[in-house]
């Protein structure tokens, strides 16, 4: 069951980017974080973070929702100003999500396309269509659970 809605946890990532050291984060870059987010709260917690469901855009997963948001900002840089709620998450929802941005957080948007591009959940969303036909195929949540659990103790048995 989750307990956040996408645009909280969209904030928290805009909010705990270091800025000062001139870190930015895209529209692109924000979509895969919260993917990753999202999949690897699946995998190791059981649970959703959010309600919402990614579909296999061409340019890798996507919340529509999120998309509306912050379309305006194409590939620039989404500003401080953008944030528009803070929420106090659970100290495991926040470790994971801090997990993510390390993890995650200095690859580039196109390097984080590519790495979802590469992954199971994505590719069987959009099934055999060619990478530049448009999609709105459901990521599934229990694909992305599997996935990501499976990468989880594969890594864990090195």
């Amino acid at each position: 069951m989750s307990t956040y809605q996408v645009n909280q946890i969209a904030d928290w990532f805009l909010a705990s980017i270091d800025r000062e050291a001139g870190d930015t984060i895209s529209h692109l870059k924000l979509q895969k974080l919260m993917y990753y987010a999202q999949a690897w709260s699946l995998a190791l917690n059981d649970s959703s973070l959010f309600d919402e469901y990614f579909e296999a855009w061409t340019h890798g997963p996507v919340l529509p929702s999120l998309w509306q948001r912050f379309k305006e900002f194409d590939q620039d840089s989404i500003p401080l100003k953008a944030i528009i709620s803070t929420t106090e998450f659970s100290t495991e929802d926040e470790k994971l999500l801090s997990d993510i941005l390390n993890s995650y957080g200095d690859l580039s948007a196109k390097h984080l396309e590519e790495l979802t591009h590469s992954e199971t959940p994505w590719r069987e969303a959009r099934g055999n269509l060619p990478i530049e036909v448009r999609s709105n195929n459901i990521i599934s949540q229990e694909i992305m659970q599997e996935y990501y659990r499976r990468l989880y103790q594969e890594q864990d048995d090195d």
